[in-house]
């Protein structure tokens, strides 16, 4: 398997989509998905680097190990359910202090997913819609509902990551370029969210070229000194 360059990882509560995300960009498909145990992830090459994409387990029994899988992660995607408010809280709440081992320039992107059971994203994809029945004058967003998360909100939690890191608005990403909402199961600004994070992190991994290895000591040929006798003729 080839060595990552650099390490992407999803984090959120359990079924917001996290999973069918990572499935929909890798896999160009959406599945039912059961929830991740523990960690899994996907190398991806994009252009000439080659990134890991870490999906991470929702669940309370699990929550620890999210430390461990965001330890040296260049971005962090905290992903929500548009349809469920307390998803968005449960970031700030339970997943932000697990990105405390991610790298000192990490990228935050705040992803609200499920976007194509609202009323809005009906009202966008009704002409892709297979299952609309026009003749029965039915209508793909009559048995959507009203988003519950709207886009402020997750402006706000981003900018509220900025001062929980200590960082400066002015030398990260804008809010509005961070924040995205997406269907897994329809595909709408999956590609989107994951490219764009691609292109972000790419100074990131030349840096790290350009520094080299680190640094190693060789002890291979080491010799212990000789002890010499203890006194004053020593």
């Amino acid at each position: 398997m080839k060595k990552p360059d650099v390490k992407i990882v999803l984090l959120g509560d359990v079924n917001v989509g996290k999973t069918s995300l990572l499935h929909r960009y890798m896999e160009r498909r959406f599945q039912d998905t059961v929830s991740t145990v523990g960690g899994a992830f996907y190398l991806k090459q994009w252009r000439s680097y080659n990134i890991s994409i870490w999906d991470t387990a929702g669940r309370e029994q699990f929550h620890g190990l999210g430390s461990m899988y965001c330890r040296g992660a260049a971005a962090v995607i905290l992903t929500y359910d548009v349809n469920h408010l307390q998803s968005l809280v449960e970031l700030e709440d339970r997943f932000l202090g697990l990105t405390d081992t991610a790298s000192t320039n990490c990228l935050f992107a705040i992803v609200g997913n499920k976007v194509d059971l609202t009323e809005e994203g009906a009202a966008e994809d009704q002409e892709k819609e297979e299952g609309c029945s026009r003749e029965a004058g039915s209508s793909c967003a009559s048995a959507k509902v009203s988003k519950q998360v709207k886009l402020e909100d997750a402006v706000a939690l981003y900018k509220k990551i900025l001062k929980y890191k200590m960082l400066e608005e002015k030398d990260m990403p804008a809010a509005e370029k961070m924040c995205f909402e997406t269907s897994a199961k329809t595909g709408y600004n999956v590609d989107h969210l994951f490219e764009t994070l691609f292109d972000m992190v790419v100074p990131m991994i030349l840096q790290k070229r350009a520094e080299g290895p680190p640094q190693t000591v060789d002890i291979s040929n080491y010799k212990q000194p000789k002890q010499t006798k203890s006194g004053c003729c020593a």
